[in-house]
Protein backbone atom coordinates (compact mmCIF):
# COMPACT_ATOMS: atom_id res chain seq x y z
CA UNK A 1 0.00 0.00 0.00
CA UNK A 2 1.47 3.36 -0.98
CA UNK A 3 0.10 6.91 -1.02
CA UNK A 4 -1.37 7.93 -4.38
CA UNK A 5 -3.25 11.22 -3.96
CA UNK A 6 -5.19 13.57 -1.72
CA UNK A 7 -8.85 14.14 -2.59
CA UNK A 8 -9.81 17.81 -2.40
CA UNK A 9 -13.47 18.90 -2.31
CA UNK A 10 -14.32 22.07 -4.20
CA UNK A 11 -17.31 23.91 -5.64
CA UNK A 12 -15.70 24.76 -9.00
CA UNK A 13 -12.86 22.59 -10.28
CA UNK A 14 -11.58 25.09 -12.85
CA UNK A 15 -11.43 27.95 -10.34
CA UNK A 16 -9.80 25.75 -7.67
CA UNK A 17 -7.25 24.45 -10.18
CA UNK A 18 -6.25 28.03 -10.99
CA UNK A 19 -5.73 28.75 -7.28
CA UNK A 20 -3.53 25.67 -6.90
CA UNK A 21 -1.51 26.66 -9.99
CA UNK A 22 -0.79 30.03 -8.35
CA UNK A 23 0.71 28.28 -5.31
CA UNK A 24 2.25 25.07 -6.71
CA UNK A 25 4.09 24.06 -9.85
CA UNK A 26 1.52 21.80 -11.57
CA UNK A 27 3.42 19.63 -14.05
CA UNK A 28 0.44 17.65 -15.39
CA UNK A 29 -3.34 17.65 -15.18
CA UNK A 30 -6.13 15.60 -16.65
CA UNK A 31 -9.26 16.97 -18.23
CA UNK A 32 -12.23 17.41 -15.92
CA UNK A 33 -14.20 14.15 -16.14
CA UNK A 34 -17.64 13.14 -14.93
CA UNK A 35 -17.44 9.90 -12.93
CA UNK A 36 -20.87 8.31 -13.30
CA UNK A 37 -20.15 5.72 -10.57
CA UNK A 38 -19.52 8.46 -7.99
CA UNK A 39 -21.75 11.14 -9.60
CA UNK A 40 -18.96 13.73 -9.32
CA UNK A 41 -16.70 15.79 -11.55
CA UNK A 42 -13.01 15.05 -11.02
CA UNK A 43 -9.60 16.21 -12.19
CA UNK A 44 -6.14 14.96 -11.22
CA UNK A 45 -3.26 17.40 -10.79
CA UNK A 46 0.36 16.27 -10.48
CA UNK A 47 2.70 18.64 -8.67
CA UNK A 48 6.42 19.09 -9.22
CA UNK A 49 7.25 17.33 -5.93
CA UNK A 50 5.36 14.17 -6.97
CA UNK A 51 2.19 14.91 -4.98
CA UNK A 52 -1.10 14.20 -6.76
CA UNK A 53 -4.29 16.11 -5.95
CA UNK A 54 -7.72 14.93 -7.06
CA UNK A 55 -10.18 17.81 -7.29
CA UNK A 56 -13.77 16.69 -6.70
CA UNK A 57 -17.03 18.59 -7.09
CA UNK A 58 -20.61 17.42 -6.79
CA UNK A 59 -23.25 16.37 -4.27
CA UNK A 60 -20.95 13.81 -2.62
CA UNK A 61 -18.70 16.56 -1.25
CA UNK A 62 -21.40 19.18 -0.56
CA UNK A 63 -21.54 18.38 3.18
CA UNK A 64 -17.79 18.87 3.53
CA UNK A 65 -17.91 22.18 1.70
CA UNK A 66 -20.78 23.47 3.87
CA UNK A 67 -18.45 22.98 6.85
CA UNK A 68 -15.56 24.68 4.99
CA UNK A 69 -13.65 21.39 4.84
CA UNK A 70 -11.74 20.79 1.62
CA UNK A 71 -9.58 17.78 2.48
CA UNK A 72 -11.94 14.97 1.51
CA UNK A 73 -9.88 11.77 1.47
CA UNK A 74 -6.47 10.13 1.29
CA UNK A 75 -5.93 7.54 -1.45
CA UNK A 76 -3.62 4.55 -1.27
CA UNK A 77 -2.67 2.45 -4.25
CA UNK A 78 -2.99 -1.26 -3.44
CA UNK A 79 -1.94 -4.39 -5.31
CA UNK A 80 -4.79 -6.60 -4.06
CA UNK A 81 -7.85 -4.45 -3.36
CA UNK A 82 -10.00 -7.30 -1.99
CA UNK A 83 -7.26 -8.39 0.44
CA UNK A 84 -6.71 -4.80 1.65
CA UNK A 85 -10.48 -4.28 2.14
CA UNK A 86 -10.74 -7.44 4.27
CA UNK A 87 -7.67 -6.45 6.29
CA UNK A 88 -9.01 -2.93 6.89
CA UNK A 89 -12.47 -4.17 7.96
CA UNK A 90 -10.89 -6.75 10.27
CA UNK A 91 -9.04 -3.88 11.93
CA UNK A 92 -12.04 -1.62 12.43
CA UNK A 93 -12.58 0.23 9.15
CA UNK A 94 -16.04 0.40 7.55
CA UNK A 95 -16.60 -0.17 3.85
CA UNK A 96 -18.38 2.88 2.41
CA UNK A 97 -18.52 1.72 -1.23
CA UNK A 98 -17.69 -1.51 -2.98
CA UNK A 99 -14.93 -1.46 -5.63
CA UNK A 100 -16.09 0.31 -8.77
CA UNK A 101 -14.46 1.26 -12.04
CA UNK A 102 -12.90 4.70 -11.82
CA UNK A 103 -13.22 7.03 -14.81
CA UNK A 104 -10.25 9.14 -13.72
CA UNK A 105 -7.84 6.25 -13.29
CA UNK A 106 -8.17 4.37 -16.57
CA UNK A 107 -10.80 1.87 -15.49
CA UNK A 108 -8.94 0.74 -12.36
CA UNK A 109 -11.12 -0.29 -9.42
CA UNK A 110 -11.48 2.04 -6.45
CA UNK A 111 -13.46 1.92 -3.21
CA UNK A 112 -13.90 4.03 -0.09
CA UNK A 113 -13.56 3.03 3.55
CA UNK A 114 -13.99 4.98 6.76
CA UNK A 115 -10.96 4.67 9.03
CA UNK A 116 -10.69 6.17 12.53
CA UNK A 117 -8.75 9.08 10.98
CA UNK A 118 -11.13 9.72 8.08
CA UNK A 119 -12.16 8.66 4.60
CA UNK A 120 -9.68 6.53 2.68
CA UNK A 121 -9.79 5.46 -0.94
CA UNK A 122 -8.13 2.26 -2.14
CA UNK A 123 -7.08 2.29 -5.79
CA UNK A 124 -6.12 -1.01 -7.42
CA UNK A 125 -2.77 -1.04 -9.22
CA UNK A 126 -4.26 -2.86 -12.21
Amino acid sequence: MKPHHLGIACHDIDAYCKKIEQIHNVVAKTEVLFDKEQQVNVQLLSLEDGTNLELISGKVVAGFLKKNVNLYHVCYEVEDIEFEIKKAIKNGAFLMSTPKISALFGGRKACFLMFPYGLVEFLATD
